[in-house]
Parts: C-alpha cells; sequence; structure tokens
C-alpha cells in the first residue's frame, strides 16, 4: 500500500471520512469498519491474531504495509519473522525493533510455549516486559516467584538475575537497552499493572496518559501508555530528540512519519528515530491505546 501523500490537513480528513464510508458499505472487514468483538475475545486479542490487511487485499501475493526509512520504521504484523530466541527454551522470537535499524534499544515479541524458560539479557542490559497474551512466572535470584497475567509488567534492573517460566503458552513483548550508568544512581525492580497507574495531566492534548516507570533520574526510558477514543488526535506534530518504539495494542488509525501517512492497526509496531516528525489520530470506531518506549532523563550529548 502506498503511503498517503502530503494533503493538506482539511483534505486528507475529508478523504479519510469519504474512504471510511466507502469501505464501511462495502466490506464487514478493514481499517474503517466497525471490528466485530465476540465477549470470548481475549485483551489485546489482535495483538496476537491480528488482522492483516483488509480483505480484498490479503490474498495478493507479497502484499505488505511494512516499510523501512532512515528515520523510522513501521513493522506489520505480516512481515513478522519468528525463530527460535537465544538460549531461551521452548520460546519463538521476532525482533521488531533493533540497533541495526538506529536504535540504542531492542523492542521484540517472545512466544513462550509449554514449560519454556527465558535467557538473561547481556550484562549492563535491563529490561522490561509487559504480558499481552497469557500467563507467566517471574522467578529471581532469590526463588521468590509472581504471576503476571495480560496487561501487567516488570521492570528488571541490569545484571539482575531472573528466569521467565510459562507453563501453557504466553505471548509478551521485551524492551532490552544497555543502562546508561550516572554512577550513583540504581534502579530497582518494579512490578504493576496498567489498570493501577494513575491518569496523568496533558496540558493541550486530550489522549488519557500513564506512565509505568518512575520519572526519577535513575531510569534512563520510560514506557508510556496512551488511549485515544475514536476521532482524538495529537495536538502537537512531535519533533523532537527522543526514540520511540511502539506497539498498538488496540484500535487503528492514521500514523504521520516524515513527509508520509500511514493506516495502522492493533499489532503493529512502529520505530521513530530522534527528529522525525510524527502524529497520530484514532479513527477506528473503538479505543486506541498504544504502548510507547521513550529515552529519558539523559543529555543527547
Amino acid at each position: 500500500m502506498q503511503p498517503f501523500s502530503a494533503f493538506s490537513l482539511q483534505s486528507f480528513f475529508l478523504f479519510s471520512i469519504t474512504t471510511c464510508l466507502f469501505r464501511t458499505g462495502m466490506t464487514l472487514e478493514g481499517f474503517c469498519s466497525a471490528p466485530q468483538i465476540l465477549k470470548s475475545e481475549s485483551l489485546y486479542g489482535k495483538v496476537t491474531n491480528p488482522t492483516l490487511s483488509p480483505s480484498h487485499l490479503q490474498d495478493l501475493p507479497g502484499f505488505t504495509r511494512s516499510v523501512y526509512k532512515r528515520d523510522y520504521a513501521l513493522i506489520s504484523p505480516e512481515s513478522h519473522v519468528f525463530g527460535p530466541l537465544p538460549d531461551w527454551s521452548n520460546t519463538l522470537g521476532a525482533y521488531l525493533i533493533t540497533p541495526a535499524m538506529g536504535s540504542q534499544f531492542a523492542m521484540y515479541l517472545a512466544k513462550m510455549q509449554d514449560n519454556s524458560k527465558s535467557a538473561p539479557p547481556l550484562n549492563d542490559v535491563e529490561r522490561f516486559i509487559f504480558v499481552v497474551q497469557g500467563k507467566i512466572t517471574l522467578t529471581n535470584v532469590s526463588s521468590v516467584s509472581q504471576t503476571m497475567m495480560v496487561d501487567s509488567y516488570v521492570y528488571l534492573p541490569p545484571n539482575f538475575e531472573h528466569s521467565l517460566t510459562c507453563d501453557e503458552s504466553a505471548t509478551i513483548v521485551v524492551f532490552e537497552r544497555r543502562y546508561a550508568n550516572l554512577g550513583n544512581y540504581k534502579t530497582e525492580q518494579i512490578f504493576g499493572s496498567t489498570d493501577k497507574q494513575p491518569l496523568l495531566e496533558t496540558p493541550g492534548e486530550i489522549f488519557e496518559l500513564r506512565k509505568l516507570l518512575p520519572i526519577s533520574m535513575p531510569y534512563d526510558f520510560n514506557i508510556h501508555i496512551m488511549d485515544f477514543q475514536p476521532g482524538e488526535f495529537l495536538n502537537t506534530k512531535e519533533v523532537h530528540y527522543n526514540q520511540h518504539g511502539l506497539l498498538l495494542l488496540e484500535g487503528q488509525g492514521i500514523y504521520r512519519l516524515g513527509d508520509n501517512w500511514y493506516p495502522v492497526q492493533a499489532g503493529d509496531a512502529i520505530w521513530m528515530a530522534p527528529f522525525v516528525p510524527q502524529w497520530y489520530a484514532a479513527l477506528g470506531k473503538t479505543r486506541t491505546r498504544y504502548l510507547i518506549y521513550k529515552d529519558v532523563n539523559r543529555s543527547p550529548l
């Protein structure tokens, strides 16, 4: 699919609304139609069972919405390539963002199967884990265990001994980066869940924001959960020195990256390099929720 050209904002929204009305009348699936959500569908079910493409493109050989540029990438689910994760047992992983792109962190999906177990990260590498399907057990060096369900997360400091195990199956998203040590600061293990985190003020914006990690100096990155109701969009057209790694957990919409506009939906991953222009609008009929990495508390020099 070709990216949207640079319309004026008014023309772009008129085009989007017209396209949505046409597609809704023609098909029950796709970016602009109302999704059929069953009561048995789990939270974030579209991440592990995504709609790979609009129905009229699903059988088109070679079709993908994925794109890689110098300063951003969109990796959609039909492009995910899973393989055994090094030193993990019974686990398949798909790396979505790595330093090969130009990032200072890695982001990957790990599908843990029956009787699976994780491997530790490299030396001096910190790790953040968010559960999108199933449940896992985290055990530390003192043999203290914690069960993690969907929508729960844990931050693990660099060189923190731990293991993840799974008795059935689970899908997690993992962020890893080499810790930017300031000498006198130390991070701590943090457990949490999205619903336990308070909504924060967002002056000039209408989306809902939660931060999953402390904003204090020891932490060199944070993970945000951002919620948009249908029709809501970012007021600020962001251009900044921070990097982003994003996973859409729910919903669908339009993301501006650089000079292009891309339709996105749950299951899509996005990397944004420093200073790439970026903007989002939720154009589906259900809430958009995305999880987004942001490096913080360190000088860019």
